[in-house]
């Protein structure tokens, strides 16, 4: 049997990389996939792409009013929720602490921190009691890569935030927990990167490579489906062994 048959899943910032290939492995599962983007054009592309069982809305994590309505959708279409993967993430990864700008600062932390918050807060009344909440994290919260402070200070707030919201939620047993992928190959900065700067990230991961996007699904679907029943409030590094040896 399928492991997510007859859920109806949110994942946030879904027209791309992993959450993109989370959605899909989501519908192949058998859940029932709301997706965000703030373009309309990639939304629909992706909806398009992962083929049924989909409802695209278009939207901005960092702003409320979105939030309301992609939840005014789900309450629409299906009336209720079981898994929530707060998805969607910003950040410049090249800026030292001297070049820190108001307005960087701003951005990542209302998209990361702001955003993945109120898309949970907002998503209560409708996730069903037993429901999965999934923070996207990253590897980055765990060292000290250089350049990265407003990122990965956004991120170790997303871990901080699974932890708290593990004991305010546990009397409704909703699991909640991060996944923190490494350095995904098929996604975001490492896509199209020079080959030096790939080298040189394959040489601090023990497994030899970059990650996949599928392999980020992957986790996110034991986080979200029953064979996790008792796991949470856990950070799990998706990230070749890159920050745990």
């Amino acid at each position: 049997m399928a492991k997510l048959q007859g859920k109806v899943a949110v994942i946030t910032g879904g027209t791309s990389g992993m959450a993109l290939a989370t959605a899909k492995l989501f519908v192949a599962e058998g859940a029932y996939v709301f997706i965000t983007g703030r373009r309309q054009e990639q939304l629909d592309a992706a909806v398009k792409d992962i083929g049924g069982n989909v409802t695209g809305v278009r939207a901005d994590s960092a702003n409320l009013s979105d939030i309301d309505r992609l939840y005014d959708a789900v309450k629409t279409e299906k009336g209720h929720l079981d898994i929530v993967f707060a998805s969607a993430g910003v950040g410049e990864l090249d800026k030292p602490i001297g070049s820190v700008t108001e307005d960087g600062f701003d951005a990542t932390f209302n998209t990361n921190v702001r955003g993945t918050l109120f898309t949970v807060q907002k998503a209560l009344p409708l996730l069903r009691d037993g429901g999965s909440i999934i923070l996207n994290s990253s590897a980055a919260h765990l060292q000290g890569f250089p350049g990265t402070s407003v990122y990965s200070a956004s991120k170790a707030a997303v871990r901080s935030f699974a932890r708290t919201w593990t004991s305010d939620l546990k009397s409704r047993k909703i699991r909640v927990n991060t996944i923190s992928p490494g350095s995904i190959g098929d996604t975001g900065t490492f896509a199209n990167a020079p080959a030096e700067m790939l080298e040189y990230f394959k040489s601090l991961i023990p497994a030899g490579r970059l990650g996949f996007s599928k392999e980020i699904a992957a986790a996110a679907l034991y986080l979200a489906s029953d064979d996790s029943q008792f796991t949470t409030g856990i950070d799990l590094p998706v990230d070749g062994g890159m920050a745990q040896v």
